[in-house]
């Protein structure tokens, strides 16, 4: 089992996250993060520190879109593994529905 971050993480980019993994598995896009899914150890850290609850489990059904893209750009993206500043629009993207067809960047981000 691993745990992913889904749609809602983009355009807010909360990393209150990272900094609690204890094996560095996030990765960072231009607006948003992901998990590596085979790096990821399940330990579930990550999941009570989002603070716009993007991270799930992969055993909630929600998760099955969101597992394929985690691992995908976890190969692309650089790693991150220190908190940074959420996005500027962060608060007024939170609960925005439908992000991922509107705003999602396959861009990389800067990493740390």
């Amino acid at each position: 089992m691993t745990f992913v971050v889904t749609d809602v993480c983009i355009k807010c980019k909360y990393t209150d996250c990272v900094e609690v993994c204890p094996v560095d598995c996030f990765y960072e896009g231009e607006n948003m993060l992901v998990i590596s899914p085979d790096e990821c150890i399940d330990c579930g850290v990550c999941e009570p520190e989002c603070p716009i609850d993007a991270i799930i489990p992969d055993s909630d059904p929600r998760a099955d879109k969101w597992l394929e893209l985690n691992r995908e750009y976890s190969a692309k993206w650089p790693n991150i593994t220190a908190t940074k500043e959420p996005m500027p629009d962060a608060d007024s993207m939170k609960d925005v529905e439908g992000k991922f067809e509107k705003h999602f960047s396959p861009e990389p981000g800067e990493g740390d």
